[in-house]
């Protein structure tokens, strides 16, 4: 077993840092388990006040009393927002805009992975609705604040699952075909090509954008995989990650100094990485964003 702890080490990478966000508000989507949690709770470490934004409020309770125990931070908060709905993030951003004083870090990290069919209260097909647009609106309500904050960071949890994906345009939300895995990486290349998209829009501003892959992670993602997947999975599964190894990517592009003057990058294990020229695509990005702005009813210039 140490054997294989070693090899897991190796290729996940390691990642420490003393820095501290006293005085600092971070909102982290999903943070009531997995890897939303495990940085809920190292950032609390490290002072910051830490607003929960999650579906469950039980579970996000149960989450923020834990945080609080581990971290002997107080100021954890939790907040309800669900991500299937438009109506849901409208009140949650109206809550913070109105509460808060200073947003300087959001965390777009909640998602759902290779779900059965299904759409969205607004009529999205679920992953796109959710891990795309959701998170889309989300910021685009908070970005005001965002500004003000500065400097600030703004973090979208992507994968390595936005090589399955294409961005189909001539249907978005997957009504004519679906296929779970490739509906997963269109809303995955989604998160990075609106990150190069905001990048562009937030250059001058204070606010720097980041889209992270945290690698192979055991969480509950995995729930909706096929047996072919779950037989594969059970194959690597002594090379994923932990899900603390699995939030350090997050938390490095959270609090990293260094990357204070670099924006819109696509980040691994700590550190820059490269993703598929589709996730570099400048054109896609500006026609997703369009559309984006089109399906949600809002003017994002």
């Amino acid at each position: 077993m140490s054997n294989i702890y070693t090899i897991r080490d190796i290729l996940c990478g390691q990642w420490s840092s003393s820095e501290r966000l006293d005085g600092k508000t971070v909102i982290i989507t999903g943070a009531n388990a997995g890897i939303g949690k495990e940085t809920a709770l190292d950032l609390a470490k490290r002072g910051g006040r830490i607003i929960l934004a999650c579906r469950d409020l039980g579970r996000a309770e149960a989450a923020q009393r834990e945080i609080i125990e581990n971290s002997g931070n107080p100021n954890i908060v939790t907040r309800k927002m669900d991500l299937s709905d438009t109506k849901s993030i409208r009140e949650f951003a109206e809550l913070i805009n109105r509460e808060e004083k200073q947003v300087n870090i959001l965390i777009n990290n909640a998602g759902i992975m290779m779900c059965p069919y299904s759409k969205t209260a607004d009529g999205f097909e679920m992953q796109f609705g959710v891990n795309h647009l959701g998170h889309f609106l989300l910021t685009f309500l908070l970005i005001d604040l965002i500004k003000r904050s500065r400097p600030a960071r703004i973090i979208n949890l992507s994968s390595m699952a936005h090589k399955w994906g294409r961005i189909q345009l001539e249907d978005i939300n997957s009504e004519r075909i679906y296929h779970s895995r490739r509906a997963y990486g269109q809303s995955k290349l989604a998160n990075i090509l609106s990150i190069r998209s905001l990048a562009k829009r937030l250059k001058d501003t204070g606010v720097t954008v980041y889209a992270v892959h945290p690698g192979i992670v055991r969480t509950e993602l995995k729930r909706h995989m096929n047996l072919a997947l779950l037989i594969s999975w059970k194959i690597v599964r002594p090379f994923t990650k932990t899900i603390v190894q699995g939030a350090q990517t997050s938390i490095y592009c959270a609090v990293e100094p260094e990357l204070e003057t670099e924006s819109g990058g696509y980040y691994s294990d700590c550190k820059p990485s490269s993703c598929t020229r589709a996730a570099r695509d400048d054109e896609m990005a500006q026609k997703l964003w369009e559309l984006s702005c089109q399906m949600l009813g809002i003017t994002w210039d």
